[in-house]
């Protein structure tokens, strides 16, 4: 299913997908969440048939390599899973004691940490150890778990498709501390590949300038 979805997805014309919230239906907040992640995540993928020489290509100001930023795009894929997972399985255990449809009256998928979730540089994600790349991880291995985690977030997705997503919501430590629900927990991973894409492509230009100058 995912290959297909990435295909399709490179099929369309460059760029991000975006919807616009007009009102805030379940079906509309999914069909947001899903093409920002596919959208995101296909482009993404492609940087893994990159030459190795660009792959490995280090910053003349310093800063990671490609490697190195889809090595750490999966960890924080990783980290961000174990909220969805677990906010999830609880908001569907809350199901039938909760009137969606009195919720969905005031939501907004947006808040000010999601609008900064994109911008490169605009939030502090590298406090964990565990979130900084190594740069030895093999990248066909990373490629295939991020493949994987786009496939767990569209089942959450699926499974949370009547709106179920908004009953729950965890704490994160991201500029103070943030509660977001299941909902936005994947939009801000959806989001935060998508500010990684913007960090390839500086890399990108750099590589290309060094090529020009050698």
């Amino acid at each position: 299913m995912l290959n297909d979805e990435i295909k399709k997805a490179r099929a369309e014309m460059s760029g991000l997908f975006y919807f616009k919230i007009r009102c805030m239906t379940a079906e509309n907040i999914i069909i947001t969440i899903r093409n920002e992640l596919i959208g995101s995540i296909s482009i993404l993928d492609g940087w893994f048939d990159k030459d190795d020489t660009l792959i490995d290509h280090k910053p003349a100001i310093g800063g990671w390599c490609v490697r190195e930023v889809l090595e750490h795009v999966m960890l924080i894929n990783r980290f961000l899973l174990n909220y969805i997972d677990q906010g999830s399985a609880k908001a569907m255990t809350q199901l039938n004691t909760s009137d969606i449809g009195n919720f969905l009256q005031h939501y907004n998928l947006e808040n000010q940490v999601l609008a900064e979730a994109g911008v490169h540089k605009s939030l502090d994600l590298n406090t964990h150890d565990h979130t900084v790349p190594t740069g030895r991880a093999l990248l066909p291995e990373v490629r295939r778990e991020i493949r994987e985690q786009l496939d767990r977030c569209l089942i959450h997705l699926e499974l949370l498709k009547n709106g179920e997503g908004i009953l729950f919501k965890t704490s994160m430590a991201i500029n103070g501390l943030a509660k977001l629900d299941v909902y936005q927990n994947i939009y801000f991973l959806a989001l935060h590949v998508k500010r990684h894409l913007f960090h390839l492509e500086t890399i990108m230009e750099d590589y290309d300038n060094a090529f020009e100058k050698a």
